[in-house]
């Protein structure tokens, strides 16, 4: 019996008759209940959309609007290979066909038709502003060309193997865009110098710069980001190893020189500067 009426207690929850409630509410309460939430939940979703149309009115679709970034951007190199290090055998071409394939495809968009066809030949040693004129946006801005040439015997032309069948090879450096940077005062560019880390010095050689003395030209300055500058071609600097030691590891540093751009510390070793590991194998 007590298991009959707590079978009957269960379906008199469900549906009730008499009182004609389901799961203890009339038609009338439910009625009321879903409607409240209805209302409740279309103002939460109307709170939410006026909140984000407003946010969105502070957003401007070419420059953002803050910018959380380090006070000395970093730095990056071409070829990269595996964690940062380069190595191969100068005899054994495989070793170092990936590099010199990685090193073209990197540079095939500073070929010099591109680049006449696309960017602008401007001014060196001047910074490129563009200003907007009042709410007139100049838009799309020009960007200035950067013929892989410029970078001679790392260019890849007259030596289509960037040194590298020769155990001379060539690193480009790319400086990370910044918007809006303006990365040296007084008309004196940022340049690049490298050395060796630690107990490397003196395997390190002889290097070659291109351009010279490894600047980066105020022309290319400043950026103003992917969707306004749509040519932006990131100027580069090559480093050539002419006598690097042979058959050992080399860890060679390259930092970034402004007179407005603080160096980097220790706590962050991509600020400012790149380190990566040279090995050269060589059977002479």
């Amino acid at each position: 019996m007590a298991k009959d009426d707590k079978k009957n207690a269960w379906k008199e929850f469900f549906w009730n008759p008499r009182t004609r409630e389901f799961c203890g509410r009339t038609a009338s309460s439910w009625g009321l209940i879903l409607l409240f939430y209805l209302a409740f939940y279309i103002f939460l979703a109307g709170l939410f959309a006026l909140t984000m149309y407003v946010m969105l009115q502070t957003l401007d679709d070419y420059r953002p609007t803050y910018q959380d970034r380090l006070s000395t951007p970093g730095m990056m190199i071409r070829p990269k290979g595996d964690q940062l290090e380069i190595a191969y055998t100068v005899e054994h071409t495989e070793t170092w066909e990936r590099y010199v394939q990685a090193l073209n495809n990197f540079l095939s968009p500073y070929n010099g038709t591109l680049q006449a066809q696309k960017n602008y030949e401007c001014k060196p040693d001047k910074y490129f502003i563009q200003e907007d004129s009042g709410n007139l946006k100049n838009f799309p801005k020009r960007s200035c060309q950067f013929n892989r040439t410029i970078l001679e015997n790392c260019s890849g032309i007259a030596d289509n193997y960037y040194g590298y069948k020769d155990g001379k090879p060539c690193i480009i450096i790319k400086f990370n865009r910044v918007i809006g940077l303006l990365p040296a005062e007084e008309g004196q560019p940022l340049y690049v110098t490298c050395g060796a880390k630690a107990d490397d010095t003196d395997k390190l050689g002889e290097l070659e710069y291109y351009p010279p003395n490894g600047t980066f030209d105020l022309m290319y300055y400043p950026y103003y980001g992917k969707k306004a500058q749509v040519n932006y071609s990131q100027p580069l600097v090559a480093v050539k190893f002419l006598n690097i030691t042979k058959n050992e590891d080399v860890n060679v540093e390259c930092k970034i020189n402004a007179n407005n751009i603080p160096e980097g510390s220790e706590r962050d070793k991509f600020a400012g500067r790149i380190s990566f590991k040279l090995r050269i194998n060589s059977k002479d």
